[in-house]
């Protein structure tokens, strides 16, 4: 399975660093109406992804919904390493169908380990159904 065809590449993917504030992760995951984003270090690599849930865990812990409260903190203090991981570009079909049965979406990294994009269950979903529809013909 070809994963440059079928996935978001970067450039059209929400994404957050891991030294944005805090603020600026919300307001990029509200802007987009994500529940989860990828973070990225400064040279691009995938690090894990941050989700409302981690970001709701922080304004309970700081006690404030003001967003000004919020400059201070980076989103590289909140975010799960573990969570959503990565395939690389050259995946085979098996490890892509293990990631989406597991994960709404599955960011995609290149040899570096750099975000290329994401692909999503219905992504690969659409996919298979055309590999499928060509096998009926």
């Amino acid at each position: 399975m070809n994963l440059a065809k079928i996935m978001t590449p970067k450039i059209l993917t929400a994404h957050i660093h891991e030294d944005d504030s805090v603020r600026q992760g919300i307001e990029k995951l509200k802007g987009h109406g994500y529940t989860a984003v990828p973070v990225l270090d400064s040279e691009e690599r995938y690090l894990g992804c941050i989700t409302e849930g981690d970001f709701l865990r922080h304004i309970m812990n700081i006690g404030s919904t003001d967003l000004k409260d919020h400059e201070n903190y980076r989103v590289g203090d909140l975010f799960r390493r573990d969570f959503c991981p990565p395939l690389k570009i050259d995946a085979d079909e098996q490890q892509v169908l293990d990631a989406v049965l597991k994960q709404n979406f599955v960011p995609i990294v290149d040899a570096r380990g750099c975000l290329c994009g994401i692909i999503t269950r219905r992504s690969v979903i659409k996919a298979f159904a055309e590999i499928m529809k060509g096998n009926d013909r």
